[in-house]
C-alpha cells in the first residue's frame, strides 16, 4: 500500500498506453453520460449533490497533492504553490460548482479545459503510472475540470459567448503577468513562463524562451475558437 505514495514510481509513465487510453476514455464517457442523463442531474437535491460532491472532490485532490508533496519531502514555495494554470482552473471550476457564477464559467470553460486536455494527452508525470497516487491525482483533478464545467454546459446550460473568448485570453494574460512578477520574486517557474518543463511535452515543439510563449499564446487563442465552435454551429444552424 505504501508503494502508492512513494517518491518515485516503481514503473514510468508510458503515453497513450493502454492505461492512459483507457483513463481518458473514462472521462469521456462520463461527459457523455452527464449529456444523456441531464434532466435527471437537474432535479433539485440530484443536482446539488453531484455538484456540491465534485466541488469537494477537486478541492481534495489539491489538498491531497500538498500532503502527498510534504510527505516525500519535495514541497518548496518555488515550486508547489497552487498557482500552475491547471490548480488555478481547479479551484476556480471548484467555486464555480459551488456558485453557478458565469463569470468564472467564461474563464474555466476556456482555460480550464483547454489546459486540462493539453496536460491529459501529454501527461507531465513521467514516474508514475496507475495506480500510483500521482497518477490517479494528475487524472482526477485534470479530468475534473472538464467533467466540472461540462456540467454547467450540459445541464447548466451555460454558454460562452464570441465575446468570451477575448474575456478568457484577458484574464490569462492578466493571470501570467502576475505569475511573470510572482516567479521573479521566487525564482519560481509557475506556468512554465520562465523556462520549459523538464520532461517532454508541447514546449519542445515551439521553440526557446519567449518563442515558446509568443507560440503559447497563439495555441491558447486557436484552442478557446475550436472550444467555441460547438456553439458558434449550434447557433448557425439554429437560424
Amino acid at each position: 500500500m505504501s508503494d502508492l505514495f512513494i517518491k518515485d514510481g516503481s514503473e514510468p509513465f508510458v503515453l497513450f498506453s493502454h492505461t492512459h487510453l483507457f483513463t481518458l476514455v473514462v472521462i469521456l464517457v462520463i461527459c457523455i453520460g452527464m449529456y444523456f442523463f441531464r434532466e435527471q442531474l437537474r432535479q433539485r437535491l440530484t443536482n446539488k449533490i453531484f455538484r456540491y460532491s465534485l466541488a469537494i472532490i477537486l478541492l481534495f485532490s489539491e489538498i491531497s497533492l500538498i500532503w502527498w508533496q510534504s510527505h516525500i519531502g519535495t514541497w518548496t514555495v518555488r515550486y508547489s504553490l497552487p498557482l500552475h494554470l491547471s490548480s488555478i482552473s481547479l479551484l476556480l471550476s471548484s467555486v464555480l460548482l459551488l456558485t453557478r457564477n458565469y463569470k468564472l464559467f467564461e474563464f474555466t470553460y476556456f482555460a480550464g479545459i483547454g489546459s486540462a486536455i493539453q496536460a491529459m494527452i501529454t501527461p507531465d508525470i513521467h514516474a508514475y503510472t496507475f495506480p500510483h497516487f500521482r497518477y490517479v491525482h494528475f487524472f482526477i483533478s485534470h479530468g475534473g475540470i472538464v467533467i466540472a464545467n461540462m456540467f454547467m454546459v450540459f445541464v447548466e446550460g451555460y454558454r460562452p459567448t464570441f465575446k468570451s473568448i477575448f474575456k478568457a485570453v484577458l484574464y490569462l494574460n492578466g493571470y501570467a503577468a502576475l505569475i511573470f512578477i510572482i516567479n521573479k520574486a521566487i525564482d519560481g517557474n509557475y506556468m512554465y513562463i520562465m523556462r520549459k518543463p523538464i520532461n517532454p511535452s508541447i514546449f519542445d515543439y515551439l521553440g526557446p524562451w519567449p518563442t515558446y510563449i509568443l507560440l503559447l499564446e497563439v495555441i491558447a487563442l486557436v484552442t478557446f475558437f475550436l472550444l467555441y465552435s460547438p456553439f458558434f454551429f449550434a447557433k448557425y444552424f439554429r437560424k
